[in-house]
């Protein structure tokens, strides 16, 4: 069962004097039978109050305020955190009963989120790619492993080419992306099949295995099995999330699980670094570089055009 330190540090720098700054981060690990956290701290700039709770799909959110004028903010959490395997699928019921059960599962109030379907100019495409798989000829796990090799495949990282702002469509018209692209293209293919898929925040641990995403926050997708539940899939290394991948969130999408987003009053440029390490606990070497992520970019008003809106995209390195 291995241990893992995470330290991931997001800062603000304004232009100028910023204040009234309303924040929301979700940098809290699930805690569950695959996933235990053992410490878990904050450090923000002005040491605010934080208000946590749960939000509709049990993820733990905290609140905070900043009204007094500042050029910068920092949110640090460090973590500790033992993962576990998760048993891969038996896949022993026959094809038929495990599409059965899921075509059940569409009234299914749990479940409506997750197999709730984004309309893109490219589903036509998409559909016929679908129906060239012949998918209910095979299991809806061999369907999924499929789906996570095909975008793995057909879709090139590249970071940078992506923002917040980037839609479904245009990720699908360009092929490429970076990790929260990959796993909104890969829900976008699951739910189709009609398979429910949630998206997943977290990160690749540790920093040794050659994978994309490390240093990083990280994003994949679960998809949910009869009889088993949900088996995570990750599109940007092709591979089954087993107990290297640590999750922070779980949503319909990124915008359900941004690490850190808010508003602010003030000028709108800013710079966003953001970085992430990740290490065995007993690694002596370990340490928290920066910066290894620099974003600038204007941000959209809102309001009276007195707010400006900020928000963290996952990977971008």
């Amino acid at each position: 069962m291995p241990e893992f330190k995470i330290k991931h540090l997001t800062q603000y720098t304004y232009q100028a004097p910023v204040r009234d700054s309303a924040n929301q981060i979700i940098l809290f690990p699930i805690n569950d039978d695959y996933q235990e956290v053992q410490t878990h701290e904050l450090s923000i700039t002005g040491d605010p109050s934080v208000y946590v709770s749960k939000d509709y799909y049990g993820n733990e959110v905290g609140n905070f305020s900043f009204s007094s004028p500042h050029t910068e903010l920092s949110i640090l959490s460090t973590t500790v955190v033992n993962t576990r395997n998760k048993p891969l699928p038996k896949n022993d019921l026959p094809i038929d009963v495990q599409w059965q059960r899921l075509q059940a599962l569409k009234s299914d109030i749990g479940f409506i989120d997750f197999l709730w379907q984004e309309h893109i100019e490219g589903l036509e495409e998409l559909q016929q790619i679908l129906n060239e798989q012949n998918h209910y000829a095979s299991s809806p796990y061999e369907i999924a492993l499929r789906y996570c090799k095909y975008v793995y495949e057909n879709f090139s990282y590249i970071p940078g080419i992506t923002t917040v702002e980037t839609t479904t469509d245009v990720i699908w018209q360009l092929k490429a992306g970076v990790c929260q692209d990959f796993a909104h293209i890969l829900l976008v293919m699951l739910r189709t099949a009609t398979i429910p898929a949630r998206y997943v925040s977290g990160y690749i641990c540790p920093h040794k295995n050659g994978m994309r995403g490390e240093g990083a926050t990280h994003a994949w997708v679960e998809a949910y099995l009869p009889d088993y539940g949900w088996l995570g899939l990750d599109p940007t290394n092709n591979c089954i999330a087993n107990e290297t991948h640590v999750r922070l969130a779980v949503g319909r999408n990124f915008s359900d699980c941004s690490p850190v987003k808010g508003v602010y009053k003030g000028l709108p440029q800013h710079k966003l670094e953001v970085s992430v390490s990740v290490s065995y606990e007993d690694d002596e070497d370990f340490k928290l570089e920066l910066p290894n992520i620099v974003i600038e970019k204007a941000i959209e008003d809102i309001s009276n055009n007195s707010y400006r809106r900020y928000e963290e995209m996952q990977q971008q390195q």
